[in-house]
């Protein structure tokens, strides 16, 4: 089954529209990758300044080849006047999930 990939980013309050904004700049640049099959990004509503990415993936290799390719070519760009921006998360945690039983909505 699938693999299920949750980046913990700690997120000052002040630093909250500028994740969001980056994350709908990059909008749809993973779906197109091998492997991939759903991604959500997940604003806290109360008692946390951690937002959740939530990403699935068919296998681990998948994942792997698309942190080795895309997303690192993405996270080393740079932003106007050529330089790197200051990172809007002040902490990261990466947590792993096989997926071991899932359920679907029954079509009614």
């Amino acid at each position: 089954m699938s693999v299920v990939k949750i980046n913990v980013l700690t997120v000052p309050a002040e630093q909250r529209e500028t994740l969001e904004k980056r994350f709908a700049s990059r909008a749809h640049a993973v779906e197109s990758s091998d492997g991939f099959e759903w991604f959500e990004l997940l604003r806290p509503v109360e008692g946390t300044d951690s937002y959740l990415v939530y990403t699935r993936w068919r296998d681990e290799e998948s994942f792997q080849a698309w942190m080795e390719g895309s997303m690192k070519a993405a996270h080393e760009g740079t932003g106007e006047g050529g330089e790197r921006p200051k990172p809007a998360a002040s902490g990261s945690t990466l947590w792993s999930f096989d997926v071991v039983q899932q359920a679907a909505p029954k079509n009614a």
